[in-house]
C-alpha cells in the first residue's frame, strides 16, 4: 500500500513496517521521475518510510526548512534516523540515495565484480544522460512559455538517440545489467515508462517489454503511485 493521505497538519502513516527497521526513513518528494526512483526502491526493499509531500507549485522547495535539508533546493531528499553507525543521515541526489539504500539493505546491487561496476555505469547513464535530456525536452516542449524550435528539435533528437541506445542494449539483455535486476533499472524506469507508450514512438519494442516486466512487479506499481494524487500530506515546518 502507498502512504495514507491526510489533511494538512494531521500525522501520516508510515508503510511497510519491517521488524529490523523500526525507525522509518522520511522521503521528501513530489511525484516526479526522480522522486519515483526512490519510492520504487523503498517499496522494493520493504523499508519503512513516511512521505513528506513537497509541493513544487506552492514553492515548498524554497522554504528555509527544506533548504536546510538540501541547499540545492531540489528533491528527492531522505532522512534516515538509522544511518551509518546508527547516526542520522540526510541525503539528496536521487542516484546517491539509490546507491545508499542498496548498500544499506544489500539489495539490487551486486556485491562485487563487473556486475557492480556495470550497475554504477548504467545508473550514471541515467543521471547524466536520460534524466537531463528527457527533462530538457519536456521543459521546452510542454512548459516553456515561448516555443524555441531549435531547442525542441535538439532535445527531441537526443531523446530518440537515448531511446535507441537503451532499446538496442535490452535486445540482448533482460535487465540493464544482464540477468540482475538492479537500481539501474529502478533509476531509468520512471523516465521512460510513459514515453514508450506514446503513439508514434517507434523502435522501442525491447524497451517497452522491459517496462512491462518491471510494471508487473507489485512494489514497482506501488512506488510509481506514491504522491501521484498530489495531496499535501503535511506542510513542511521549521524544527
Amino acid at each position: 500500500q502507498g502512504p495514507t493521505a491526510t489533511l494538512a497538519g494531521e500525522p501520516h502513516t508510515h508503510l511497510r513496517q519491517a521488524p529490523t527497521m523500526p525507525a522509518p526513513i522520511t522521503l521528501y518528494t513530489d511525484p516526479t521521475p526522480n522522486g519515483r526512483k526512490v519510492s520504487i526502491a523503498l517499496e522494493e526493499m520493504a523499508l519503512p518510510y513516511t512521505l513528506e509531500y513537497v509541493d513544487i507549485l506552492a514553492g515548498d522547495q524554497h522554504r528555509p526548512e527544506f533548504v536546510a535539508l538540501n541547499p540545492n533546493n531540489k528533491f528527492p531528499v531522505i532522512t534516515d534516523p538509522d544511518g551509518p553507525d546508527g547516526t542520522p543521515l540526510t541525503l539528496w541526489e536521487s542516484g546517491t540515495i539509490l546507491w545508499y539504500l542498496a548498500e544499506k539493505t544489500g539489495q539490487f546491487l551486486p556485491a562485487s565484480g563487473s556486475a557492480r561496476h556495470l550497475t554504477h555505469q548504467w545508473l550514471m547513464f541515467q543521471m547524466a544522460s536520460v534524466g537531463p535530456m528527457f527533462g530538457q525536452f519536456a521543459h521546452f516542449f510542454f512548459y516553456a512559455k515561448e516555443k524555441h524550435p531549435y531547442s525542441i528539435t535538439r532535445y527531441q533528437l537526443e531523446r530518440q538517440r537515448l531511446l535507441a541506445v537503451m532499446d538496442e542494449h535490452l535486445a540482448k539483455s533482460e535487465w540493464f545489467v544482464g540477468d540482475s535486476y538492479t537500481i539501474a533499472d529502478i533509476a531509468v524506469l520512471p523516465w521512460v515508462e510513459g514515453t514508450v507508450e506514446v503513439p508514434g514512438i517507434e523502435g522501442v519494442d525491447n524497451l517497452r517489454a522491459w517496462v512491462h516486466r518491471l510494471k508487473a512487479r507489485e512494489a514497482v506499481v506501488r512506488g510509481l503511485d506514491v504522491g501521484r494524487d498530489a495531496v499535501r500530506l503535511k506542510p513542511l515546518r521549521a524544527a
